[in-house]
């Protein structure tokens, strides 16, 4: 129906231009047929009787006595009608009329509009990526009118898609159209051109207008690749070089930071390597490489070790390193070092050797034994070295297995030599205090390693001898009692077996000397008779 009445509409226009041309005097209008005017701009017509040599006057009027939504300027023998801008108000079939004299001329003039005053415009739905798909759009936009619309999308000059938007409209209006199209870019489409083409018939010609752009085809950063030198294991003190890599389109962008403990991350460079000196213990952790560009972002971790000797170790001892048998001690170590020192307890040995005990931070002793004292070596052993702490543990025990002995009896005679010792069988060695106890008050002797000796006894040093061993945990007594027995009388060395000792000795003496006379004798003759011997004696 709406095309029905716009032929019927149009077959009246001829029929009243026609009409308008019938006239008595000449009137021209420029433009001649009709004029084509884009919506926005300036437009205008000028009308002229030129043989007329009367007073002229005019007047302009649209074939349905519409507003004329323009301005009339008239200058002698010329009427301009100007509209500016020209909108829809001004597509009309516009009559110019002259009055000269008494004579009246007319003319009719058609006015077509249209817009189309932008070029296409190119969107993307995203960023082209190659291996994702994405959609193009040409829009174009303040059409009109635009059933004569065509709009055209080509790949390096070859048509991807295209559409006529043969639409009639019953209100007349300025539309933005545009024409979509999906497709999987792959890396033979980087540089390619993409053209946004738009044609719109105007008077019967096509008006063409077109937005090439160049395809910008990107890649997103693949797995970057860490390199580190020396390596990810160091000792404090050290340094490390550590560089990254990634491969897109366009090259990524590469940035270190390093991952703190709460979880962000801590930016440290913008550039491709990064470089740390004097590594500290502090610096060990994850240090993430990110490559980013405008499609994507991709990152890799790499770990660092600062590695630090054990130092500072330490060892406590609760509740103590003096103790008494039987009862329970802890030893606790501690070392600081990176990686956490391993703990090694151990024992020394009387040849100087280690006796492995506990890889346990703690070591626990119960029931311990006078065998259990000695020193405790504590060891903080890691990969960067090893630091040592040791700790003395001495075990007491009440004393025990005291023995006094006097040497060589405990009854020995006056004059003679005696000595007194005292033993206890603890280790360490407790106090050994020696006494002679008396009515009047007890004697502290002076021993040397809990021996007394008395050199030639008297009958004074008899009596009661005391030794006490202690330590802080308790003592222990034992005592003997000494006899010294007296010389005899003068009497009794007269004894009847003194008496024929003596007697036998007085003979036996000038005996031996005789024998020795006549012995010397012999041996100055060379013989000896003791028959001669006599006879010469009578």
């Amino acid at each position: 129906m709406p095309r029905n009445i716009v032929v019927i509409f149009g077959a009246s226009n001829i029929l009243w231009m026609v009409f308008a041309v019938s006239q008595n005097v000449k009137v021209e209008i420029v433009p001649e047929d009709k004029m084509i005017a884009q919506i926005g701009d300036s437009a205008s017509l000028t009308c002229s009787a030129p043989d007329c040599e009367s007073s002229l006057s005019f007047s302009w009027r649209t074939q349905i006595d519409s507003p004329l939504n323009g301005k009339v300027k008239t200058n002698g023998t010329r009427s301009t009608l100007v509209m500016n801008p020209v909108s829809f108000e001004n597509e009309h079939s516009y009559l110019c009329t002259v009055s000269c004299g008494n004579l009246k001329g007319e003319r009719g003039i058609q006015v077509e509009i249209y817009s189309f005053p932008k070029d296409p415009e190119i969107h993307w739905s995203s960023l082209p990526e190659v291996g994702k798909p994405v959609t193009v759009r040409c829009l174009v936009p303040d059409v009109y009118p635009v059933e004569k619309l065509e709009i055209e999308l080509l790949k390096d000059n070859h048509s991807m898609v295209s559409q006529n938007f043969l639409e009639l409209i019953d209100i007349k209006s300025k539309e933005t159209k545009s024409l979509e199209f999906t497709f999987t870019p792959t890396e033979e489409d980087i540089g390619k051109a993409i053209v946004c083409q738009a044609t719109l018939i105007i008077d019967g010609q096509p008006s063409v207008k077109t937005t090439p752009e160049k395809m910008q085809v990107y890649i997103s950063p693949k797995d970057p690749v860490i390199s580190v030198n020396p390596s990810t294991s160091l000792q404090e003190g050290d340094s490390v070089m550590m560089t990254c890599t990634s491969e897109g389109l366009p090259a990524p962008q590469i940035s270190w930071s390093k991952k703190l403990d709460n979880g962000d991350q801590q930016l440290l460079s913008g550039n491709a390597t990064l470089t740390l000196i004097a590594m500290r213990m502090e610096d060990s952790g994850i240090y993430v490489c990110e490559g980013v560009n405008p499609v994507g972002t991709n990152r890799k971790e790499v770990e660092l070790t600062v590695q630090v000797a054990p130092r500072d170790t330490t060892i406590s001892v609760n509740p103590s390193s003096t103790l008494e048998e039987g009862s329970s001690v802890n030893m606790t170590c501690s070392s600081d070092g990176f990686p956490a020192p391993k703990i090694l307890w151990s024992k020394k040995l009387r040849d100087g050797n280690l006796e492995p005990l506990s890889e346990n931070t703690t070591l626990t002793l119960t029931s311990t034994k006078m065998e259990d004292s000695g020193i405790y070596v504590c060891d903080g052993i890691n990969q960067a070295g090893i630091n040592r702490k040791e700790v003395e543990l001495i075990i007491q025990a009440a004393p025990k297995d005291l023995q006094l002995i006097a040497f060589p009896s405990e009854s020995v005679k006056e004059g003679d030599t005696v000595i007194i010792s005292c033993t206890c069988g603890n280790v360490p060695p407790t106090l050994i205090i020696l006494k002679k106890k008396a009515e009047t008050g007890d004697t502290v002797l002076k021993s040397t390693d809990g021996a007394y000796t008395i050199h030639r006894a008297r009958l004074a040093d008899a009596g009661v001898y005391e030794c006490e061993s202690k330590n802080e945990i308790g003592l222990q007594l034992r005592s003997i009692t000494l006899d010294v027995k007296g010389r005899e009388s003068n009497k009794d060395y007269f004894s009847s077996e003194l008496l024929v000792l003596y007697c036998a000795s007085s003979l036996i003496i000038p005996a031996i000397g005789v024998i020795i006379y006549f012995a010397r004798k012999a041996n100055m003759r060379g013989s000896y008779s003791l028959v001669d011997a006599q006879k010469s004696k009578v």
